[in-house]
């Protein structure tokens, strides 16, 4: 990492997953020390753990290990601290994702990895075991695993039970429980998506999907209560569907939250659908209704936005000159303004990596 970048957290840390050794909720940003001699090149956020990607390939893990979601034995069940994952060290980490309690990542050769949560088959292996009323059980896979062997892989995503990857000719694979537990039989070998060709990137939520292809055309399938697949109505879909309201537009990049979903053009311009409660929309705190369409975020007008990521139920928006702005729910400090506002109108989160001044206020001076 260079000597003038840092990384940075803030939010809930009640399983450790802010890495800065505690479990305490942060609501400003503070630098998360323990990789400040490790050279990263990206984060990943999820809701209970996190990760760490080094420019050497070292993938460093921490927060919420019940499930095996850190990649390693879970001997305490969170560690605030990250730590590197050995059962990788060996192969050279590009890219990492985190779903609802499992983790997926692939390697400079194109191989795939999965460890967590297994019981919908979303790591790769089929669950050995079934209760009386035909539910897997819980079989978790602490160690990082290969998955998807026969696939050249280039991006991972993973949902709340189910996995998807691209692979570098441009098609979608997915496996696992795509649907909410009990809707649809889990399936734990990779099965292509029919119907997309020459895709160029692709987001998961909770239990919908994005994909742009190379010719800009944005698909969408899945779970589709709120309209986050941006179809103009609630009715989910098995196979993928053009969104609408994006034609004429050039997008650059796609995000999805749990229950949302957000597209940047090349503009730096932020589209958003799908669950608008709390305000993760960015449209405003009036406007908390969901979107069936993709509607442009005009409070981010003029901002010139790079980056977009998505939470269970907030965003973030990272513009060209490095400044984020945040919005939605904002208990647990999640949005990084210092007291838990829930709001829809994005704010800049304030960045203040300056050490703490020594309080040289006495006793007297706090009692006036």
């Amino acid at each position: 990492m260079a000597s003038d970048s840092a990384i940075i957290a803030w939010g809930s840390g009640e399983d450790g997953q802010l890495g800065l050794g505690s479990n305490e909720d942060k609501e400003w940003v503070s630098v998360v020390k323990a990789l400040e001699s490790q050279n990263v090149r990206s984060v990943v956020a999820g809701s209970r753990n996190s990760l760490a990607i080094c420019e050497d390939g070292k993938l460093f893990t921490w927060g919420w290990n019940q499930r095996g979601t850190l990649g390693h034995p879970p001997e305490t069940k969170t560690e605030n601290i990250p730590s590197q994952v050995k059962a990788l060290a060996n192969v050279k980490i590009v890219e990492a994702a985190i779903g609802g309690w499992h983790c997926l990542a692939v390697d400079d050769q194109g191989r795939a990895y999965a460890w967590g949560g297994n019981e919908y088959g979303q790591c790769g292996e089929e669950p050995e075991r079934k209760d009386d009323t035909g539910r897997p059980l819980r079989r978790d896979i602490v160690i990082p695993q290969r998955c998807a062997p026969k696939l050249v892989v280039r991006q991972v995503a993973a949902g709340g039970t189910h996995s998807v990857v691209l692979t570098r000719e441009g098609q979608v694979w997915t496996w696992g429980q795509p649907w909410p537990p009990g809707d649809i039989k889990q399936i734990s070998i990779p099965v292509r998506v029919q119907g997309l060709e020459a895709v160029r990137v692709i987001a998961v939520g909770a239990f919908h999907n994005l994909a742009l292809q190379e010719d800009g055309t944005l698909w969408a399938w899945g779970n589709n209560e709120y309209g986050q697949l941006g179809t103009g109505d609630t009715q989910p879909r098995s196979q993928p569907i053009p969104v609408q309201g994006l034609s004429g537009l050039t997008l650059v990049d796609i995000a999805a939250g749990g229950w949302h979903s957000t597209a940047l053009t090349d503009e730096g311009e932020v589209y958003g659908w799908g669950r608008g409660e709390h305000g993760r929309l960015g449209f405003g705190d009036n406007d908390k209704s969901s979107k069936m369409v993709p509607q442009k975020v005009n409070l981010l007008a003029g901002e010139d936005i790079v980056q977009v990521s998505c939470g269970g139920t907030h965003s973030v928006a990272l513009t060209r000159d490095g400044r984020i702005f945040s919005f939605g729910r904002g208990d647990h400090g999640r949005l990084g303004y210092g007291r838990k506002v829930t709001t829809g109108q994005p704010m800049e989160v304030p960045i203040d990596l300056s050490p703490p001044t020594e309080n040289t206020t006495t006793d007297d001076e706090e009692d006036s």
